[in-house]
């Protein structure tokens, strides 16, 4: 008679191996050392192959273990979710969600809507993670991300929150040293502040009536975060494409102003992507359901819309 796969045991090595420790993985499953050691052994003797390498210093997989990774965390995630799932139905809301997201945008506009949401489901744990770098969901075991782009994975869904201007800014400062450009030919010998995760070496503009122009600016400043442009900008010392949510602030206080309005760039978006082929959970849709209500009622936002 065939035997139940040892389902516990896959799950704790998964944990193992995400956590780069057997010591780490026995705190955060709750269980003894010698618990989560003695799985992986029973485990490794089962399928008569090795799964880690052991030192005094180090914990690696090998080849076995690398191969078995993804299937052995896809039991330990669809463990975790089932659980969580029900203990949902019986009450409140409870467990982990997982969140990729911008670094500028996730600190200045996601941060502070966190508070709320955690008053009202004080049982949900949220797990952020900043970065301008595109996080891999499936991977990386997120439940959902927000991206300001088009989203390039038609695999994952997506859920479009509302549009992003990409507006040229500079201070009023540097307009009156290098005057206003008010079309694309009017960029010759302005310096650019340039946001090197989005923009290549050419800024590309699009008129209703005069069509497409495309040019190369020179730089003089390039970073991998566009929110550290906004020092530079406030000084005067060049010019930059920046998308409104960003710049909203300044523009607002006279410390920034916009030029060349009647000339477009590429829209972006705002939006949700969760993995494909998967239930989403009740602590997961009521945080998107929540982001999706806060970010909609943002003040730049709703300048865009006023701006028509």
């Amino acid at each position: 008679m065939k035997r139940l796969p040892d389902l516990e045991a896959w799950a704790i090595f998964a944990k193992v191996a995400e956590c780069g420790s057997f010591a780490r993985a026995a705190d955060e499953l709750a269980l003894s050392q010698a618990t989560v050691s003695k799985a992986v052994t029973r485990l490794e003797a089962r399928i008569k192959a090795t799964l880690l390498h052991r030192t005094s210093r180090r914990l690696s997989l090998t080849a076995a273990g690398d191969a078995a990774l993804e299937r052995a965390a896809r039991i330990l995630a669809e463990g975790e979710a089932v659980e969580a799932d029900i203990a949902e139905q019986s009450g409140s809301l409870r467990g982990a969600v997982r969140v990729a997201a911008p670094m500028s945008f996730g600190i200045s506009h996601l941060a502070p809507l966190l508070p709320e949401f955690m008053a009202r489901h004080p049982e949900v744990e949220l797990d952020f993670h900043f970065s301008d770098e595109q996080v891999d969901l499936v991977a990386n075991r997120m439940d959902l991300a927000l991206r300001i782009a088009s989203p390039a994975d038609s695999s994952l869904l997506a859920r479009r929150l509302c549009a992003v201007r990409i507006l040229l800014v500079g201070s009023p400062s540097y307009f009156e040293r290098h005057g206003r450009p008010a079309d694309p030919g009017e960029l010759a010998g302005h310096r650019a502040l340039r946001y090197s995760n989005a923009q290549g070496r050419h800024w590309r503009f699009r008129h209703a009536e005069k069509g497409e122009f495309a040019l190369e600016v020179p730089t003089a400043l390039r970073v991998n975060n566009a929110e550290a442009l906004a020092p530079a900008l406030r000084a005067g010392l060049g010019l930059a494409l920046q998308p409104e949510f960003l710049a909203w602030e300044d523009l607002q206080a006279g410390r920034l102003e916009a030029a060349m309005l009647g000339w477009e760039v590429d829209p972006i978006a705002l939006y949700i992507l969760t993995p494909p082929g998967r239930g989403r959970p009740a602590r997961v849709q009521a945080l998107i359901d929540y982001l999706a209500e806060k970010l909609a009622g943002a003040p730049w936002v709703r300048m865009e819309d006023d701006a028509g």
